[in-house]
């Protein structure tokens, strides 16, 4: 058996449940255990006020840590949107750390806004943005930030600063040494020893026979974060834990290092495959945001003083202006901790849930409005053996009458595991394939992962060593690792000129075999590689600039489905929106791909935590996410993929996916009974992508999630703080799947006080601060439009979305307590970047005084022919006796009708009027 097959069958009998010993703990990393190890108390940093320089929107002033006298310089920066940012860098560094550039992370230079300075007084500098303001306090060093003179942020409180700074290793002075007796005319070699006061792990660090050999010492930063008056924190994706994050104080931090984890553990702080240092505190009166912009790996500790049950280092005892007796407030510290980099923090202080997602959308940037195929069900296994399989399921989908978009090619597609390329025996006419395909509105996505074969007639590996574009090990040599080829080379995805060279990759000529409706998935890109420490490139690998990956990790993916996305995009001549997978991630991601959440696996556990980490992805910018149907590894029952498919329709990205070694799944295979909900399912999911569509027209202009946490709808309501079975569509739909085996009736609380929630399958109300047990039987997805709605939906069902694109809409009208609703529709080609120039139309819907008028927003140069077959109005109380429509050109006509009493629903039968134009219904 030849090495590469070998290792990968060792690999495949191996992967089942996670190895938790490859991957490590706390106490396996220097930096963590020296960090972790701190305690709270006088932080060592003092400000030199003297040294303060100002301008109009910025400051700057040294800081001196008085243990070893080593000078920083501290930076504040006042932004628009009322974000403060706060750097903390080495005075005179011996090497300069890594920044992550602009356009990265950061989708621009943010804009300054003019930063007020009130001058010091009793040891604090105050500064004001509009009506926020920071306090820097002298000595220690310690900043707090206010909402309108409420503390609700504050750095280094807790004294847990910490900074090593660049310095040349100490070694203990040589000594004589007699030569050994019998050995004359001989020395014994003296070794370098470390200096007494160095702590183990400073300069190399081994883990499970891996050396790390550290050649720029201790360089890691860390510093504790505070949340005065707040008991939850969200955010810091992706870990499969709870919504609201949970204490670490017996358990490890939470890690931020992008790793390929195996089949991985549930409420768990390990490490997955991507991060987004974003957190987020709620509470009933404010919503604040900490971004921590820093590329190596982290580590987040978490402490409640409710929670906990431990007494603190209260931060309200020392904040001027606050005097509290109230031993209750809640608190929450959080301690950061990165091993290379800087400090670079963003505070963001909201003050409400809607104005972090601004803030902070427009730091990093929104999501852009995918295409509208995107959105609907993708159908994808590790593998689909050839193309004749493909047109099998493709024909089997539409014999069982079960719509689908997309269906996906893993990496047995290619010609030995070399990318961009096709397996000439059994896809040897692809594009006759992709053509079947399209002929039909579908697409297709095959995988690209960045690992190249080293194998020299190869040509895009040739290519890159030919060019000098591959990463580097320790040594300076082409780093080889093994990945799925077996030996492979990684191209530097750090450098522009890298990512521009793997852009070009993907043109029709360069990928041969290709068409326009082929797109694409970047998987393994944490990096993946099987033979090194934790599975990943080596901490000391080289890339192309001279940095060591530990400075850059956790942007190497995200640089690798960048300059994926970008590719596509020059295929097109930047004219077709391009869609692009990706399994590693950073902030910022959401600007080039969307993600899913990894190997998961079959069963229960693993479809319940789908929720909380959905909305976790969702809070912190990734709002293009979702979750493998099913479970990659392992065989789901008839129940649970029932199940599964019901809970993920009004999740943002639908794809069934599974492993090589399990069972063939495709919804058709499932029994009669099992595949009529499921397809029920999925044709409930085409139904509403005229909403599915809007709510992203809504991210990309405002950063508003699309699945949203009831708290960001509701932030008053404290009882939905930790909520997580239940999420919303944007503002309109609860959602509440059933993710128990065997249960036919779930608990279900309807949050908002005097809000009317109406079923979406029979339009029966429930109340707002109610819980019910309501039925759910195998056929039944709870789930519920708001009052006060209006939502779009498509009722004529289509074999794929792309037919679907000039059907007509129906609105559906939920009246509120007032009898009143509002809404929105977006309309576009739903496929090019014409939208961005103005070929869209968004109308405002609304339902007042008997009445629902269309006022047309916004129209540019673009028509529609979709109208406006049917509006269901629920809550109606009395059957009009009359309704007619009053079309743009003033004509009007009356309208046939039908209304049941019972269930208070009124339906009015084609108004025939077009979407984009302005029009009125009349109810008399």
């Amino acid at each position: 058996m030849k090495p590469t097959i070998l290792f990968f069958v060792v690999l495949l009998c191996t992967c089942f449940g996670v190895h938790r010993e490859n991957f490590r703990t706390c106490d396996q990393s220097g930096f963590c255990k020296r960090h972790r190890n701190m305690e709270p108390g006088t932080s060592s940093y003092v400000v030199q006020p003297s040294t303060l320089r100002l301008s109009k929107t910025s400051l700057m002033v040294e800081v001196i840590n008085t243990d070893n006298n080593v000078k920083f310089l501290l930076q504040a920066y006042g932004l628009q949107h009322g974000i403060f940012r706060v750097k903390l860098v080495e005075a005179e560094p011996i090497r300069e750390r890594y920044e992550i550039p602009i356009g990265l992370t950061l989708v621009a230079e943010p804009d300054q806004k003019e930063l007020t300075y009130h001058g010091e007084k009793d040891g604090q500098m105050a500064f004001t943005l509009e009506d926020n303001k920071m306090m820097i306090n002298v000595n220690p060093l310690r900043l707090d930030f206010f909402i309108k003179n409420e503390p609700v942020t504050s750095l280094n409180a807790q004294g847990l600063l910490k900074f090593e700074h660049s310095r040349i290793k100490e070694t203990k002075p040589e000594e004589d040494v007699a030569a050994p007796e019998g050995e004359e005319g001989t020395e014994e070699k003296k070794e370098e020893q470390p200096a007494v006061n160095q702590e183990p792990d400073m300069w190399e660090e081994t883990f499970k026979g891996h050396v790390d050999t550290k050649p720029n010492g201790p360089v890691s930063v860390g510093v504790d974060i505070t949340f005065p008056g707040f008991r939850y924190v969200y955010g810091i994706p992706e870990h499969a834990d709870s919504f609201a994050l949970k204490s670490t104080k017996s358990t490890d931090p939470y890690r931020l290092y992008n790793l390929d984890v195996f089949e991985y553990e549930l409420h768990n702080p390990m490490a997955l495959y991507g991060h987004v240092p974003f957190m987020v505190a709620h509470n009933e009166k404010n919503t604040v945001g900490v971004f921590f912009q820093n590329a190596a790996e982290g580590w987040i500790d978490i402490r409640s003083n409710i929670a906990d049950k431990t007494v603190f280092q209260s931060v309200f005892s020392n904040l001027a202006d606050f005097v509290t007796g109230n031993t209750e407030i809640p608190q929450t510290d959080t301690h950061w901790f990165f091993e290379d980099g800087i400090i670079d923090i963003f505070v963001l202080l909201g003050p409400g849930p809607k104005e972090i997602f601004k803030q902070y959308g427009s730091l990093t940037g929104n999501t852009p409005l995918p295409p509208l195929w995107s959105l609907a069900y993708h159908q994808c296994r590790w593998n689909y053996n050839d193309q004749d399989d493909v047109r099998n399921v493709d024909r089997t989908m539409d014999e069982f009458d079960i719509p689908f978009d997309v269906i996906w090619l893993d990496i047995e597609h290619t010609d030995g595991k070399k990318y961009f390329t096709w397996d000439g025996s059994k896809f040897s006419n692809s594009v006759g394939m992709l053509r079947n395909l399209s002929s039909k509105g579908r697409k297709m996505v095959t995988i690209v992962d960045p690992h190249l074969k080293r194998e020299d007639n190869y040509r895009i590996y040739k290519d890159a060593k030919d060019k000098g574009l591959l990463v580097k090990d320790n040594s300076g040599g082409d780093l080889d690792g093994w990945c799925w080829p077996g030996s492979s080379s990684w191209p530097d995805f750090m450098e522009q000129h890298v990512r521009d060279w793997w852009g070009e990759q993907f043109s029709f000529d360069n990928y041969e075999g290709t068409a326009s409706n082929l797109h694409v998935w970047n998987d393994m890109n944490e990096p993946s590689v099987f033979n090194s420490a934790e599975i990943t490139f080596a901490k000391d690998a080289k890339h192309l600039s001279g940095r060591e990956n530990r400075e850059v990790h956790n942007v190497y993916g995200m640089a690798v489905h960048q300059a994926t996305f970008d590719g596509l995009s020059k295929r097109s001549n930047h004219e077709e929106r391009p869609f692009v997978l990706t399994r590693a991630f950073f902030a910022g991601s959401q600007r080039s791909g969307a993600i899913w959440t990894g190997d998961n696996t079959a069963d229960w556990g693993h479809l319940k935590i789908t929720i909380p980490m959905m909305l976790s992805l969702n809070l912190a910018g990734i709002h293009f996410s979702g979750a493998d149907i099913g479970g990659f590894f392992k065989n789901p029952d008839t129940e649970l993929l029932t199940r599964w498919y019901q809970a993920a329709i009004f999740q943002p990205f639908l794809r069934s996916h599974a492993h090589i070694d399990t069972k063939r799944r495709e919804p058709y295979l499932l029994p009669e009974e099992n595949m009529q909900v499921a397809r029920a399912a999925l044709k409930k999911r085409y139904s509403y992508l005229p909403l599915w569509y809007t709510l992203f027209h809504e991210s990309e202009k405002t950063g508003m999630p699309v699945m949203r946490a009831l708290w960001m709808e509701f932030p008053q309501e404290v009882e939905v703080f930790t909520t997580e079975d239940s999420f919303l569509l944007g503002n309109a739909i609860l959602v509440h799947p059933v993710v128990d085996q065997g249960q036919t009736n779930t608990n279900i609380y309807f949050p908002g006080q005097g809000t009317l929630w109406y079923d979406i399958d029979t339009y029966k109300t429930y109340h707002g601060k109610d819980e019910e047990n309501v039925d759910a039987p195998l056929s039944k997805l709870p789930a519920y439009q708001r009052g006060g709605t209006i939502v779009p939906r498509k009722l004529r069902p289509r074999r794929s979305s792309s037919l679907m694109h000039s059907d007509p809409i129906t609105l559906v009208v939920c009246l509120d307590r007032q009898g009143k609703a509002s809404g929105q529709l977006y309309v576009d080609d739903y496929h090019s970047f014409k939208y961005r120039n103005g070929a869209y139309a968004l109308m405002d819907l609304s339902f007042h005084n008997f009445k629902l008028e269309n006022n047309v927003a916004f129209k540019g140069d673009f028509s529609t022919k979709e109208w406006v077959e049917r509006i269901i109005i629920a809550g109606v109380s009395t059957e009009p006796k009359n309704i007619h429509v009053i079309k743009s050109d003033g004509s009007k006509f009356t309208l046939e009708h039908t209304y049941d009493g019972d269930s208070k629903v009124l339906t009015v039968r084609k108004p025939g009027v077009n979407v984009a134009e302005k029009w009125i219904v009349n109810l008399h």
